[in-house]
Order: C-alpha cells, then sequence, then structure tokens
C-alpha cells in the first residue's frame, strides 16, 4: 500500500508534533498513549527509542483490541507513529521542569554551551494483514547563547519552558537566544519529519 494511502495514527499529545506533520502534508489522526513512561536507561538516544516503543505499542495493542468494525474502517492498514525527545547535556538528562526554580537551574546550565536534542521515533502498525515495528532515533546539536539572570527569569515568565525537555521551546521565545543548530532543526521542536517521511516510506513499503 502506498504511503499517501495509509492511516497514520500519531501516539502523542502534543500540538507541536501534530503542526510538524500537517506542515509535511501528513494527514492523521491522534491517539494519545497511556503507557508508563519510567524507563531506566542513562543513554539520551537509547531512553527515547525505548519510551517511542512502549507509546506505539500501547496505542497499536489498544487498536487490535478495538471492535472489529474499526479497524475494518481502516482497510485493516494502519501505522502508529510513537515519538520521545530529550534535551541532554554532557551526557545528563534534561526532562520537563517540576516548577519555575527547576526550569531556571536547568536554563542557567544551557547557558552559553552546545547541547544535545535526541528524539526516538517508533513506526508499529499492521501491513498487508501483518504486525511490523521499527524504531530509530535523530541527534542535533543546539548552540545557545550566554544568558543573563533577566532574560532567564523573564523568559519563565513566559511560561513556555514549564511543559517542555530541557525548559525551552526553539520554536518561541527562546528562538532568540539559539545562535547556531547543528541538524534537523524539526528534531529539535520534537519530530524528525524528514527522518518520519523517510521511514514511512520503506515501512509502508512506498
Amino acid at each position: 500500500m502506498r504511503l499517501r494511502e495509509m492511516r497514520l495514527i500519531l501516539a502523542s499529545g502534543s500540538p507541536r508534533r501534530t503542526e510538524l506533520l500537517h506542515t509535511a502534508g501528513l494527514q492523521h489522526e491522534v491517539i494519545v498513549s497511556g503507557a508508563d513512561e519510567d524507563v531506566e536507561e542513562t543513554d539520551p538516544c537509547a531512553l527515547v527509542e525505548k519510551l517511542s516503543a512502549r507509546k506505539a505499542e500501547e496505542v497499536y495493542r489498544r487498536i487490535e483490541a478495538a471492535p472489529e468494525g474499526y479497524r475494518i474502517g481502516m482497510n485493516g492498514e494502519y501505522v502508529v507513529i510513537g515519538a520521545d525527545t530529550v534535551v541532554a547535556l554532557d551526557g545528563r538528562i534534561l526532562g520537563k521542569p517540576l516548577d519555575e526554580e527547576d526550569a531556571a537551574a536547568m536554563l542557567r546550565m544551557l547557558s552559553g554551551r552546545p547541547h544535545h536534542v535526541c528524539t526516538g521515533v517508533t513506526l508499529h502498525g499492521r501491513i498487508h494483514g501483518r504486525e511490523k515495528k521499527y524504531t530509530f532515533s535523530e541527534e542535533s546539536t543546539v548552540h545557545v547563547d550566554v544568558l543573563s539572570e533577566e532574560e532567564i527569569l523573564s523568559y519563565i515568565a513566559t511560561g513556555e519552558p514549564m511543559d517542555k525537555a530541557g525548559s525551552y521551546g526553539i520554536q518561541g521565545a527562546f528562538s532568540k537566544f539559539v545562535t547556531r543548530i547543528e541538524g534537523d532543526y524539526s528534531n529539535i521542536v520534537g519530530l524528525p519529519v524528514s527522518g518520519v517521511y523517510r521511514a514511512l516510506k520503506s515501512f509502508c513499503g512506498s
């Protein structure tokens, strides 16, 4: 089945990931994963690969357990896209901040230094009547300017850092502090769109 005929399901409630897929012309529906995200893993890219696989599989299993009519409505062919993104500095994983104080501490660590953003992606679906899955990750490097305490507190006051890994969103107000990036910009936002598209073409056999 060709990719344009495939039903795509994003296992994430992230509006940023949805926007990235829509901008790329990849129409999809959203079924938010309820997978357990407690994983003992210290390597950033290994962590996000495991989490993306858990998210995709949880949604896949729910679809497979759904009434037959639902799956028939999908022509029996679909792909669940699971994704997870982390920020890492010197190998230390920086998740979403617990509070404003935690966000400020992370931003002070990122100030004036390059760090890495890794996104894991898993495709898990039913192709030609058979279960199929594939996981990969991409890494990008972000260089941040030196931040003054006033800039850090002002940025936190926007509320933007509070639901984002590493306490910032590159597509928002934080963009003025980014001096250079290496790698895929969309990967930093939360989904490596080009990598996802290439993987989908191979996965769906188009």
